[in-house]
């Protein structure tokens, strides 16, 4: 457990609309200080972290196998790891936290991608962890629906070498699994699929709230 007011993360798997309802939950919850990679929660003086996000997509994922290792993917996404750790140690602790997926996500899908540098997850393992993960979950199939029916996908999100629905599930699922073998030893509130990100966002504030 942390000191001070909660700190909390969110997690899923992708499509699982956290982006969104992030957004949503800045409104709902004024009082809380929400932690993301995505630009719209990161400080200007933190702009290189969005800047290798982008690179990341445009440039090191479509090259991952030819031009870069996969080792040297998990070296430029520790990067946004190391950053939410920041973020979370430097928080002011009477102010509640959300944190979007951590370093749980980055860390599974490390995993899934090849990378077996046991040392590094060691060293993610160990940093504060949160009083509650809240799972915000999605089937596949409607994840796959709303990365417009595959069009909208990266590497990272499907098995095998065309991003086709068979492969999209395949890793959607192991996915999930990895991410609940994480947080085992949390406490976790796993959220079933919401109709939309409003109800989904309801959903995730009334845990942040109890």
């Amino acid at each position: 457990m942390t000191s001070g007011r909660p700190f909390f993360v969110l997690l899923g798997p992708d499509g699982a609309g956290k982006s969104s309802v992030m957004g949503r939950l800045a409104a709902l919850l004024p009082e809380w200080r929400l932690v993301s990679t995505d630009s719209a929660f990161v400080a200007p003086e933190h702009a290189l972290i969005p800047r290798l996000r982008r690179d990341l997509q445009d440039h090191l994922l479509p090259g991952l196998g030819t031009a870069y290792s996969v080792d040297f993917l998990a070296s430029v996404l520790q990067t946004a790891v190391v950053h939410l750790r920041d973020q979370v140690r430097g928080r002011d602790p009477r102010v509640p936290l959300l944190v979007d997926s951590y370093y749980y996500k980055i860390l599974a899908k490390c995993r899934m991608a090849g990378v077996r540098d046991s040392r590094m997850y060691d060293w993610w393992r160990g940093f504060p962890q949160p009083d509650r993960v809240v799972y915000l979950d999605v089937s596949p199939e409607a994840a796959w629906r709303r990365r417009g029916d595959g069009t909208g996908l990266n590497s990272l999100e499907y098995e095998g070498d065309h991003g086709d629905w068979a492969g999209f599930e395949r890793y959607q699922k192991d996915l999930g699994k990895l991410l609940l073998e994480e947080v085992r030893d949390l406490p976790v509130t796993v959220l079933p699929e919401q109709p939309g990100a409003d109800r989904a966002a309801e959903a995730v504030r009334k845990v942040l709230t109890a």
